[in-house]
């Protein structure tokens, strides 16, 4: 089973070493770069942008690539973290060998490897958004005796020429196939690159965001992955970022992680995916429905969404599509295949059914019963979100509420099995709370609930207030009151932060 998961595993270092990329090595990475004539070294890291940084080096002889795997490189902390200072910024960057991929775009033979900050002492760099979600998933892990595994619905809006031959519909682009939509070759080309480096795709198509506005048309894709570890769930994210950005700037088109491209229009998330398993296995579902701890897990992040927007959605458009009826949530819920909650239970596949059998009847053989997929979703971050630190705090909430006393009657209290929006069921909606709906208001979110956060020492304290004068930075307190109407300041926003994150 090893040596076909091998082979049909699109990373060419995967292949190549013959053994998954967890398990590289610094001898690895070395024998790939002889055999392969890799002539330059990437090494790759986030700053506090959010966007993947490049630190190039030309090899130059045997050594100098072990050194570089040994020790890693000098480089400005101050220049890519605001809270350090400048006449003490020197920071170490130390590559991670499982993350090494070859470089798709370079012109040479090139491998990128992502790596990590550590200070001057040697020690990991606190405030280093990897490193604070590295903390989470340990705390968590001995806490609890369980692993979190997560995975990311990336969407985004592809922003080109319009075309006259076999228009969309407008709003109607969901899986949608061409000719009736026009820019399904880049995502796919996105999706074979990713895969290359090593990110763990399930499948792409496109979404609902379909119209044309100013000879531009606008259409929406996503590429959803498949739970892995969240360090790895975060890494691919941010890595596929990239690539469609590099692909959009091949292709001559806009790509666009926006959250809110226009107002009426579909908004682009970043819906989160989350699983527990203990032993290797899902252990989500007892009987036919979800178990205690997981519905335990819901009622944490429930509790403190409205701090998780801090990290989930920092700029002020976050806003304007945490609004009702555009299927983004804006009340504190959860149910169950439910678009209008904030964490929704997907189908899974609890039930032992037959549907392969009814579908094909011409089957004789014996269909194996695929256990363990179940997963919930929480629907309210988005592209501007700062992945590590939004996956970190995830991940802070999930173990939160399994510490909780009175998690299970919360859940059951916060558990709605209708659409909260049609006007038969106002009377539920009047009852839940709402997501905070400015940054002004998320700020305050976290900072009531930042002592969670900082428990532990996982979030440092610094890194909340940081976060916290940030947001209060935009001052954009009934921000949607103020541009009701107004077509051209609203223009001028959603360009402001197309390229957010």
């Amino acid at each position: 089973m090893k040596e076909l998961e091998i082979r049909l595993n699109p990373n060419p270092l995967v292949q190549f070493l013959k053994k998954p990329a967890a398990e590289f090595t610094r001898q690895d990475i070395i024998y790939f770069c002889e055999e392969n004539e890799i002539e330059m070294i990437n090494f790759r890291y986030v700053g506090e942008d959010g966007k993947l940084k490049s630190l190039n080096f030309v090899l130059n002889s045997k050594q100098h690539l072990e050194d570089l795997l040994s020790t890693g490189e000098r480089v400005d902390g101050s220049s890519l973290f605001s809270h350090i200072e400048a006449g003490s910024s020197d920071l170490y960057v130390i590559p991670r060998f499982k993350t090494a991929f070859v470089n798709p775009f370079s012109d040479y033979p090139t491998l990128d490897i992502l790596c990590s900050f550590y200070t001057s002492e040697g020690l990991p760099l606190e405030s280093a958004p990897e490193h604070i979600l590295k903390k989470a998933i340990n705390e968590f892990r001995e806490t609890t005796g369980y692993d979190f595994k997560a995975m990311g619905e990336l969407e985004y809006y592809v922003v080109s020429e319009t075309e006259e031959l076999y228009p969309g519909i407008d709003q109607k682009g969901y899986h949608e196939s061409p000719p009736f939509t026009k820019n399904g070759h880049i995502r796919k080309e996105a999706m074979s690159l990713i895969s290359q480096c090593g990110g763990q795709i399930k499948y792409g198509h496109s979404e609902v965001g379909n119209f044309v506005s100013d000879d531009e048309l606008f259409e929406q894709q996503e590429i959803e992955f498949l739970p892995v570890d969240p360090q790895d769930a975060v890494d691919q994210l941010v890595v596929a970022k990239w690539i469609l950005r590099m692909l959009g700037d091949e292709f001559g088109v806009n790509i666009s992680f926006a959250p809110k491209i226009t107002v009426g229009k579909a908004g682009s998330g970043l819906h989160i995916h989350m699983l527990l398993e203990k032993d290797g296995k899902n252990i989500m579902v007892e009987g036919s429905g979800l178990g205690n701890d997981a519905r335990k897990m819901i009622a944490g992040i429930l509790d403190l969404s409205s701090s998780l927007t801090a990290f989930g959605n920092t700029i002020p458009t976050s806003y304007l599509r945490l609004v009702p009826h555009q299927e983004a949530p804006t009340n504190i819920c959860w149910g169950d295949r439910n678009r209008s909650v904030l964490v929704r239970v997907p189908l899974g596949w609890i039930a032992d059914t037959s549907m392969i059998l009814d579908a094909n009847p011409q089957e004789t053989g014996a269909i194996p019963y695929v256990a363990g997929k179940q997963t919930v979703e929480l629907r309210s971050g988005d592209g501007s979100a700062d992945i590590y630190l939004y996956m970190a705090g995830i991940i802070v909430a999930a173990q939160h509420g399994l510490q909780m006393p009175n998690a299970l009657k919360m859940a059951e209290k916060l558990y709605m099995d209708v659409n909260i929006f049609d006007d038969e069921h106002k009377d539920k909606l009047a009852k839940l709370e709402c997501l905070p709906q400015s940054c002004w208001e998320s700020a305050d979110a976290l900072a009531e609930k930042r002592e969670f956060f900082e428990k532990s020492g996982i979030f440092p304290s610094g890194t909340i207030d940081q976060i916290v004068k940030k947001l209060k930075s935009f001052d954009d307190k009934d921000l949607s009151e103020r541009l009701y109407g107004k077509e051209d300041e609203l223009r001028e926003l959603v360009m402001k932060y197309l390229h957010c994150m």
